[in-house]
Order: structure tokens, then C-alpha cells, then sequence
């Protein structure tokens, strides 16, 4: 009692905000700098951030199905008492989290490489427990704040942070990056919850190896979700273990595991990048619906979201964003974005890119440490402004200043018919027609070698694994 009453009068000492409340999960008293209201309200407040910058994937079979799994899990929670909200992102990245306030969020990625029911409501149940247990309030109280990290190796420097796209939406204090205690809690709450919806948690387990399998294969980094996790092997026997206890604690002799059905309602989901959001192809940027093009650098990474196209090199010391400027003329759109960042012109000038109405701008943001120097391009075209806006150190400046300008100045009109009408791939539920292995039953749908292994990552299974006849599987189409 006297340790409790001290934390608390420490506690008060250090901010006004400050209480001692009970933890819904471990029922130990902690310090969190942020009462259940004020969590509740960042939820509400971020979510048409998250939407706005993702988009939602239209599919009102998968959101039902959401919906009603995410509710009858939130009703055993150890925080069934607030309201949580469930959605699907419209973004390839393999991902899934929760914000303050019951806000959960899985992208059609994660969505296209569960491979039942059961996997799904480990993840479901994983991101739940982050939220029953005040995580991201401990988090913050803490002070450990990351942005969504949805692309690998996208990492700015902290100097120009402010200009990346969740950063300056002011969603980086929702994404935070939990401690390894954290995450082995949320999944033992991720077995806990799943089995008692009826759920197989040992599935959970075998989703991790896909989690694993999907890092080999792209060679680098897995997405924020799992960055900050246990080995995936550990996970995979501790999980297993969990769920064993679970099932004998609730004696839950019929488990299930939604295969079919879950192969079913994911059938013709789009998979990858979805090429009317603009896509990648031979390092350009193709836009089909709004019809213009760009060039990516060399080694640049990328990342496309509804709001903005972002590029940057892989040391993070410069960045370049495409978005759509405010304004109805060359002019007033200039004076919106040396406002939005704090900008002070240092030259401007008219000029055309490939025949378009352009103006172009250099502009500097003073800082305590460092002077941030910007090279905007903002050019009229399809009655609408874009603005191309390059940003790094003035130091660096020089050395970015060219590369800057050639991509700016690359912006174009997009008149390629097939570049415009380009498909999305999508996943396509086949029935095996006779027993073989994977390999065989694959071959006809890989128009090369690599794509067999990710068919396979995408099945959960090896090449070499044996199928039965009349069993469901992916391929891509």
C-alpha cells in the first residue's frame, strides 16, 4: 500500500494528467498519464486520419465478417465495456493494429495471407489485447512513439520527419512500437480470446512461420506489426503451448478452423498493388485514373497512400512527396504550402513541365539545430495542382538539388493506353483437381520461378508438400 500511495504522489508530481488506475488484464495498479476519456477521444479523432490516408477496402462480405468476429470477441474482453470499431485498409502491406480508444485495423494484405478463420481471430484477438491491456496509453506515457512504419526501410531522418505523411497528419503518436512484454501479453491474449470464441489458437502459431517465410522472401524487414515481436520460432512454441492450456482449461474439445469458408469470402480479393490507386511498374509512377507519370529514383524506396506518394532514399536524409495542393491558381496554392510547412521563399519562378503550367519554388524552414531547405514544383494540370516538394538538410541540398528537379521536372501526361487500363492480380480459390504437390498444382499460374514461392508463402505450404484432391488453395490471377 505505501509503494501505491508513493507511485501515485510521484506521479502527481509529474503531470497533472497523471493517475494510478487499475490494468483491466493484470489488475495491478499503474501509472498512465492519460485518463480512459482522453483515449477514447485520440481514437475518434484519428480514425478518418487512418481512413483518409489508407482508403477502405470495399468488400461488404469481409467487412461483415469483421465485424461480427471483432464484436463477439470485444463482448470477452477484459475491456468489453467501451464501443470498438473494426475496418479493413485498402493497402497490399502485410499489417494489422489497434489505436486507442477500440479502433482495429486490418489491411486487405494481412487479410489475403490468413489462410482460415482461425488465423484471422489469433491476429484479432492479439490486437484486441493491446487495447484491453492500455498499451498504447502506456506507451505513450512512456514516451515511445514511432510513425505506422508500413514501409520497410523508410526511416527519415528526424529533421525532416515532419514532412512524412502520417507524421505530418499527426498520427505518429498512435503508432507506437510495444515492448517485447507487450507483445507475448497481447498474443497470450490472442489464444485466450480466440479459443474462447470457438477458435483453434494453434493456428495463430502456424501464421507466424507465413510471417517469417514472407521476411525471407522479400529480404528485408517485416512491417511494424510484427517488427518489435519475439523470434517467430519462439512465438510459434509458446503459442502452441498456450493454446493447448486454453483448450483444456475451457475444455474445449471442438475447435474450429474455417478454412473453406474463409477461402471462400476472400475469393477475388485484389492482391498487390491496385493499379487505379497508381502503381510502380519499371521505376515509374503510373497514375491511370488522374493519367499522369513519373520517375522514381534509383534505390529509392516508395510509398503510395490516397493522400500522397512519398519516396525516399533508404538513409532517410531526403524525401520527396507528391500530394494535391489547395488553391484554385499557381499562386495561392504556393502561399497554402509555404504556410502549411512554415516556409520562407528563397527564389521562385514561372515555368512549364512537358507544356503544363508550372511554378517552381525553393524554401527553407528554420530549426534549432538545422536549416531545412525544399524544392517544390507545383504544376497545373487536369484542372487540379499538384505539388512535387523535395526536402532535405541545406547542407544537402546541393547534392539532392539535381536529382530533385529531374524527377519534378519528369511529371508528364499519361496517354499509354495499356499503362491506363491495367488490371489488378487478384486471388482466385481453385480445387485441386487430383493429388500432387504444390509445385505441379502452382506451375500454370507462375509466369516465373520467384512467383511459385510466393504462391506457396501465400498457401502457408511448402512446394514440396503434398495436396489432396478437392482441397481449396490461392493462386494469383
Amino acid at each position: 500500500m505505501k509503494k501505491y500511495i508513493t507511485v501515485c504522489m510521484l506521479a502527481g508530481i509529474m503531470s497533472v494528467w497523471s493517475s494510478c488506475s487499475k490494468n483491466p488484464v493484470t489488475g495491478k495498479k499503474e501509472v498512465i498519464l492519460m485518463s480512459e476519456g482522453q483515449e477514447l477521444a485520440m481514437g475518434q479523432e484519428a480514425d478518418p486520419q487512418i481512413v483518409a490516408q489508407f482508403g477502405l477496402y470495399d468488400d461488404p462480405a469481409i467487412q461483415r465478417f469483421i465485424d461480427v468476429q471483432g464484436q463477439k470477441m470485444a463482448a470477452i474482453s477484459h475491456r468489453s465495456n467501451i464501443k470498438y470499431n473494426f475496418k479493413v485498409l485498402d493497402s497490399p502491406v502485410i499489417n494489422a493494429f489497434a489505436v486507442p480508444g477500440g479502433y482495429v485495423y486490418f489491411t486487405r494484405g494481412i487479410m489475403a495471407h490468413f489462410n482460415n478463420e482461425a488465423q484471422f481471430a489469433g491476429v484479432l484477438g492479439h490486437e484486441i489485447g493491446h487495447i484491453a491491456a492500455r498499451h498504447s496509453a502506456q506507451q505513450q506515457s512512456k514516451a515511445i512513439l514511432a510513425q505506422v512504419g508500413l514501409i520497410a526501410g523508410m526511416v527519415l531522418v528526424p529533421e525532416l520527419a515532419q514532412f512524412g505523411d502520417a507524421a505530418s497528419q499527426g498520427l505518429g503518436l498512435l503508432f507506437l512500437k510495444f515492448g517485447r512484454d507487450d507483445e507475448r501479453e497481447s498474443d497470450r491474449l490472442g489464444v485466450e480470446y480466440s479459443t474462447k470464441i470457438g477458435y483453434d489458437a494453434d493456428e495463430m502459431a502456424d501464421f507466424f512461420l507465413t510471417l517469417q517465410r514472407k521476411q525471407e522472401e522479400s529480404g528485408s524487414a517485416i512491417p511494424e506489426f510484427f517488427s518489435t515481436h519475439p523470434n517467430p520460432e519462439n512465438r510459434y512454441m509458446t503459442v502452441q503451448e498456450l493454446a493447448a492450456e486454453w483448450q483444456k482449461k475451457l475444455n474445449a474439445t471442438k475447435v474450429e478452423v474455417g478454412r473453406n469458408s474463409y477461402l471462400k469470402m476472400i475469393d477475388g480479393m485484389i492482391y498487390g498493388e491496385d493499379p487505379k490507386q497508381g502503381y510502380v511498374e519499371n521505376q515509374v509512377f503510373y497514375h491511370p485514373e488522374l493519367k499522369f507519370q513519373f520517375p522514381i529514383p534509383t534505390n529509392w524506396n516508395y510509398l503510395n497512400s490516397p493522400q500522397v506518394f512519398q519516396m525516399a532514399p533508404k538513409d532517410g536524409k531526403a524525401i520527396m512527396n507528391l500530394t494535391l495542393a489547395p488553391g484554385n491558381s499557381l499562386e495561392e496554392a504556393a502561399q497554402q504550402v509555404m504556410q502549411r510547412y512554415k516556409l520562407t521563399p528563397v527564389q521562385s519562378g514561372k515555368t512549364t513541365v512537358n507544356g503544363l503550367p508550372a511554378l517552381a519554388i525553393v524554401a527553407d524552414q528554420q530549426q534549432q539545430q538545422n536549416t531545412i531547405r525544399t524544392l517544390t514544383y507545383l504544376i497545373q494540370y487536369g484542372g487540379r495542382i499538384y505539388s512535387m516538394m523535395g526536402i532535405t538538410t541545406a547542407q544537402l541540398f546541393d547534392s539532392y538539388a539535381r536529382l530533385f528537379t529531374n524527377t519534378m521536372e519528369s511529371f508528364k501526361e499519361l496517354t499509354d493506353a495499356a499503362k491506363i487500363n491495367k488490371q489488378p492480380e487478384r486471388i482466385d480459390i481453385i480445387t485441386v483437381p487430383r493429388t500432387t504437390t504444390l509445385a505441379q498444382i502452382l506451375q500454370p499460374y507462375a509466369k516465373e520461378n520467384k512467383r511459385l514461392e510466393e504462391m506457396a508463402v501465400l498457401n502457408g505450404l511448402q512446394l514440396q508438400d503434398r495436396v489432396e484432391q478437392g482441397t481449396l488453395i490461392k493462386v494469383i490471377k
